[in-house]
């Protein structure tokens, strides 16, 4: 059992299990009905991704200092309470069932999703 990390849209795994969108809005020009069999996502969690204004940021970071900037502010958003158990909540269960949380970047490096995979991995997540 354990979580992946995937980027949203791309051909799901065999075993990979229900798909968690991390992202802050749903995709252009698809209807809602067909989010999953596009292989986009199951279930939206938009409270994992980063916020309006710190997308831009991320979105806006051209230097390596630029983006440790945008991650220690993610980072401080996703350390805030509510948010902070969903994470633990989402670790706690790739203990037991497969399932993938994932954003549409192509490049994981510069999203937000690399920075979410170290965060459950600090909280002990099996991530495959």
């Amino acid at each position: 059992m354990a979580i992946r990390i995937v980027q949203l849209g791309t051909q799901r795994a065999q075993d990979e299990g229900l798909r968690i969108g991390t992202v802050r809005r749903p995709p252009r020009g698809v209807p809602k009905a067909e989010f999953a069999t596009r292989d986009y996502y199951d279930v939206w969690l938009p409270n994992l991704s980063p916020s309006a204004s710190l997308m831009a940021q991320g979105k806006a970071a051209v230097s390596q200092a630029d983006w440790d900037k945008f991650a220690r502010s993610y980072r401080a958003e996703m350390n805030e309470s509510d948010t902070s158990k969903v994470l633990d909540l989402l670790a706690a269960m790739s203990q037991t069932t497969n399932f993938s949380v994932g954003c549409y970047c192509d490049d994981e490096s510069r999203c937000h999703r690399s920075i979410l995979r170290q965060l459950l991995s600090e909280r002990g997540a099996l991530i495959k």
